[in-house]
């Protein structure tokens, strides 16, 4: 079925308010699941549906005692509905990259939890581009590693800051942060009463231990091969934890365990040996449609983190 005989005419304001409603009834799988999002009552849904389906001249979803259901005509309404929206902002993105003065979203995405220096860094990130963009709807938000990567890729988010594990073809990479992790175990390990030399290879070979499950950059992966792998915490705070109940030693970065260290909660096992380096990249994506959006982003975090674009990152704090 082609396009022009689903909808013979030009399309007008009302026709894709209408297509909108369908949308958002078909994502919800219904009437009534839709009426929150919508803000109207069922029975009103229920007129739009009808109108549409009048304009259209197609029977789209059957509704009843069965429950909904788009008919195949109905499905490829659907697909052509979600194609017509993407053109649509993708026209508006163009014109508002087009202009001096950038408006609507501006999405960072963060892969960890973050600590209080990085905390502070990001709020001056943030005070920059407030500063000379305030008309700009910020969203800051953590979200799972891969998740960032396809968010990037289909351009829904400008900037995420991952740690450089892997590179994906049609990303850029800037490292703009980078630390030491240790082997650590809390004060309710056996291991925390003994001296590095009481705790021998073999015996870290046969502990618990909790790893970030993710394929991490080839200098951490030959420290975690030393270990027995028997719990995952991708976050650091939940690996921690794990940590901190003493069923399990692990790796953490310096930052995250200062207090703890402070505390006598937490030790630092063969400090010289069982160690590797943490890099934080800021990742956008080549070609970005808004690209107007990651060159500002790409100024502000160049600009906090004293970096030029291609430079080294920044050494943090040195072994305790």
């Amino acid at each position: 079925m082609s396009k022009q005989s689903i909808i013979p005419k030009a399309i007008t304001e009302y026709d894709l308010r209408l297509l909108r409603i369908f949308r958002t009834v078909v994502e919800n799988g219904g009437f009534a699941a839709a009426e929150n999002e919508l803000g109207v009552t069922r029975s009103t849904i229920s007129v739009h549906m009808s109108n549409l389906e009048s304009r259209m001249k197609l029977k789209l979803c059957s509704r009843g005692r069965g429950g909904f259901a788009l008919t195949e005509a109905g499905q490829a309404v659907y697909h052509a509905c979600i194609e017509l929206f993407d053109s649509l902002n993708d026209f508006s993105m163009f014109v508002n990259n087009l202009g001096e003065e950038l408006i609507g979203e501006l999405v960072i995405l963060c892969a960890d939890q973050l600590d209080h220096g990085m905390q502070q860094k990001l709020a001056q990130v943030i005070a920059y581009i407030h500063q000379r963009q305030p008309q700009l709807h910020l969203i800051l938000d953590g979200e799972a590693l891969h998740q960032i990567e396809k968010s990037l890729l289909q351009d829904k988010a400008h900037v995420g800051l991952l740690p450089s594990y892997q590179q994906i073809q049609g990303l850029n990479y800037q490292t703009i942060f980078s630390e030491p992790i240790y082997l650590c175990c809390s004060a309710k390990h056996p291991y925390f009463h003994l001296s590095d030399e009481e705790i021998s290879a073999e015996m870290l070979a046969k502990t618990p231990s909790a790893h970030p499950g993710v394929d991490i950059d080839p200098e951490g992966r030959e420290q975690l091969k030393r270990l027995n792998l028997s719990a995952k915490a991708y976050q650091f705070d939940t690996r921690k934890t794990l940590i901190l109940s003493g069923c399990y030693i692990g790796y953490l970065p310096l930052s995250y365990i200062q207090e703890e260290l402070k505390q006598q909660e937490i030790k630092i096992i063969h400090g010289d040996e069982a160690s590797y380096q943490f890099n934080l990249s800021m990742v956008v994506k080549q070609s970005a449609r808004e690209s107007a959006k990651v060159e500002l982003l790409t100024q502000a975090f160049n600009e906090v983190f004293g970096l030029e674009p291609g430079s080294e990152s920044k050494k943090a704090a040195t072994t305790p």
